[in-house]
Parts: C-alpha cells; structure tokens; sequence
C-alpha cells in the first residue's frame, strides 16, 4: 500500500467512525490501555494549572546551552514536586510550559491547584525561598500561571508501535482558558485565576491577613479582578502577587 493510501484509509476511518468516550475519576496518562489511537478518549473533571516561563529566548541568548538546561530542571522539578505534594498530576512538558490537572469537582480540589501555584510563585521567585538564590546566578526567572476548571477530554494521537511519535492530547475551554489567562500574567502578578475558580474558592486560599495602619491583622482580599479576551468575548479574571511559604 503507498503511503497516500495508507493515511487517506486511517484519516477516513477516523472521521467517519463512532467516537467512544468514558467519564473517568482520575487523570489518564500515556500507558492507559484504555486510550487507543482508534476514536477513543476519557473524559475527567479537573482544575488546570498551566505555567509558562517569560523570556526564554532571551535567557538563551544570554547563556550557554548547558546552564539553560539547569535552570529548565530546576524549574521543572520545583513544579513538579509541589503539585504532587498537594494532588496534581503533571502532563505535557512542552518547552518552556507544563500542564498540571487537580482532578476532582470538590472546592478543595480546586483551592489545592491554587495553593500549589501559590507555592510555585514563592519557590521560584522568592527570595527567602532557599533556591531563588541558585537560579538568580543566571538569570531572574520570570512566568506565568493561568488556572481554570471544567471537563477535559483526553485522547491519544500519533502513530501506534513507536513511543517516540505519540502523545497525549487534552481538549478542553478550560485547558484552553488558563493558558489565555497565563498570558495576562508575570511578576509581580504572576497567577491568575478564572471567575469560576475565584467564585469557588475556600476562604484560605481567597483571603488573606496583612496588617493595617494600626498594626492590626486585617483580613484582606488577596485578588484583583482584572479582564482578559476569550472566545472574542471580554471575560473577568483575577490576579495576585501574593504568595504561600513552602515549610
């Protein structure tokens, strides 16, 4: 069989086949035997985290290939720890950029992805973070995070027999809404979260306590709404520079 032929049958076996999807509790990853390259995908509800690093080109433009490698692990594995270390599940590094899905539909699910960008934000752009110090050698790192929460549907695509030519993909407004939002964001304000995510926040991870003219602890709102475009509709988000020590 040519090669047209081959990828004319599979692209007409694709679009004209039934597509199969299950209501899943949990976050699929590569090795789900239940994801095949057929019209199959599990559909999961989850708080999306996407962080981006800013400047990337200028980083490597002013640094030797070998020193961007370590900021890149040590980015990507301060990130990595302290999503697990709160119930995230990190999927899709890609470049500079990395999605973390916070599985579940309770309030405290959704107030765990939050926390975690908080601690993200303090690790990696704190000075009294222990590690700030390492990364600022090179160069001040600059990022955003953008989190929003709904229904994600995940499939797998490439081509089967070959690991290096596979992948999952994850469909979804939200996925796509937290990277828009991402984009609105860098130090100092640099988390920003959906209405949806804000309107369903726990207490602790809405409000915060700083001290009045008096000295006095005073509860304050620790976000600023702000507006962003999606779907070429204005929509409100909001933003902080408020961060969450690591102990």
């Amino acid at each position: 069989m040519s090669l047209k032929q081959e990828i004319t049958d599979k692209v007409k076996a694709i679009m004209d086949e039934e597509f199969k999807i299950e209501d899943v509790t949990y976050v699929p990853d590569i090795k789900n035997s239940k994801l095949t390259f057929g019209n199959t995908g599990l559909k999961f509800e989850a708080t999306v985290l996407y962080i981006d690093m800013r400047g990337s080109t200028e980083i490597l433009n002013k640094h030797n290939k070998a020193s961007v490698a370590k900021m890149h692990m040590a980015y990507f594995h301060t990130i990595v720890k302290i999503a697990k270390a709160l119930g995230g599940e990190v999927r899709s590094f890609n470049g500079d950029s990395m999605l973390v899905f916070f599985q579940g539909t309770t309030k405290l699910s959704l107030s765990n992805a939050v926390q975690a960008a908080m601690q993200m934000r303090y690790m990696l752009a704190s000075t009294d973070s222990g590690i700030n110090k390492y990364l600022a050698q090179y160069s001040a790192l600059n990022f955003g995070v953008g989190l929003d929460d709904g229904d994600i549907l995940c499939t797998k695509i490439g081509v089967g027999g070959d690991s290096n030519n596979q992948d999952l993909m994850w469909i979804g407004n939200c996925v796509n809404k937290s990277t828009a939002i991402s984009d609105k964001c860098s130090s100092p304000n640099f988390i920003g979260i959906s209405k949806y995510v804000y309107d369903n926040l726990l207490d602790w991870a809405k409000f915060g306590t700083r001290k009045n003219y008096w000295g006095q602890d005073e509860k304050v709102d620790m976000w600023t709404q702000g507006y962003f475009n999606y779907n070429n509709k204005s929509e409100y988000y909001y933003y902080t520079s408020w961060e969450w020590k690591v102990d």
